[in-house]
């Protein structure tokens, strides 16, 4: 196992302890969590708030140091999309409902469910169609859509966790009941979308029986 690899290995073994964390916190009796002053921000979402940044680091330098040192594996190919599906789509779950997954938290704003579902469905479909394709020794290369999606994503879970700070203080310029985070959530979810339907339609030949 090399060194990318290793570190990709890490990140999956860091985010498995995450969830496990989280968990018992959630259950730990009188549990409190401190907030920030008057920021909103609750200590234990800025924690994961900064593991999710350096967690995003690590998968751009894994990649890097495969690709500078020609290091590139099968098995880093398969363990980097399973660290990334499963950081991303464990926090976006988490996220969804904080007052059930976090009851030591006040006031902190959650995922919306339906862009939830759909970010998560979107990489399930996507995920089924590269495994088709590198069955039959194909590569989906990923598109500009994608790679936005993944921006629009992290900067919008990082809102989230950081219960829209610093944006919430510009809601006051929107209209009533709009947050600019929701909408930061609602365009990765847009990218996603988009991103998944252009995967499925220039790829659609993967779903046909080899003869």
């Amino acid at each position: 196992m090399n060194l990318p690899t290793k570190i990709t290995f890490a990140r999956i073994v860091a985010i498995v302890l995450m969830i496990i964390t989280l968990f018992v916190l959630s259950v730990i009796p009188g549990w409190k969590a401190i907030e920030l002053g008057n920021t909103g921000i609750n200590l234990v979402f800025l924690i994961l708030f900064v593991f999710f940044v350096l967690a995003c680091y690590t998968d751009h330098l894994d990649g890097y140091l495969a690709r500078k040192n020609n290091q590139v594996t099968d098995l880093g190919k398969f363990l980097d999309p399973v660290a990334d599906k499963l950081l991303i789509n464990s926090l976006v779950i988490f996220l969804i409902a904080p007052s059930i997954f976090a009851p030591y938290t006040t006031n902190q704003i959650g995922f919306n469910m339906w862009c939830a579902m759909l970010l998560v469905a979107r990489d399930i479909v996507v995920d089924a169609l590269r495994f088709i394709a590198a069955s039959r020794g194909k590569v989906i290369a990923a598109n500009i859509f994608g790679k936005l999606k993944t921006v629009l994503e992290m900067v919008a879970i990082g809102a989230v966790l950081l219960n829209g700070f610093p944006f919430r203080y510009f809601d006051s310029s929107w209209p009533q009941g709009l947050h600019i985070v929701d909408f930061i959530v609602y365009l990765a979810t847009l990218a996603s979308v988009i991103s998944g339907v252009i995967y499925v339609v220039q790829n659609k030949h993967v779903f046909k029986e080899e003869k």
